[in-house]
């Protein structure tokens, strides 16, 4: 799994956490649909702090407690 899988895993896992569409939290968070589908579809390489923060008040949580989990801590490192 990559950084754009666990963001995307990430955020379907805290909709079904949540019983929300994507769409739903897109309205909570008041983040484009389309950005979100981008997302979810692997097409945004790399989707900005403010829009996961955007999404993180629409979930309730803190950026540490979307990146707290074994998804995340297990990424290997990106250098390119």
């Amino acid at each position: 799994m990559n950084t754009q899988e666990a963001i995307a895993h990430r955020i379907l896992q805290l909709c079904k956490e949540r019983d929300l569409t994507p769409n739903g939290i897109s309205y909570i968070a008041g983040v484009p649909q389309s950005t979100i589908k981008s997302i979810l579809n692997g097409e945004s390489k790399n989707p900005g702090t403010v829009t996961i923060k955007k999404l993180c008040d629409g979930f309730e949580i803190t950026l540490g407690d979307f990146f707290s989990t074994p998804d995340f801590d297990s990424l290997e490192q990106e250098i390119r």
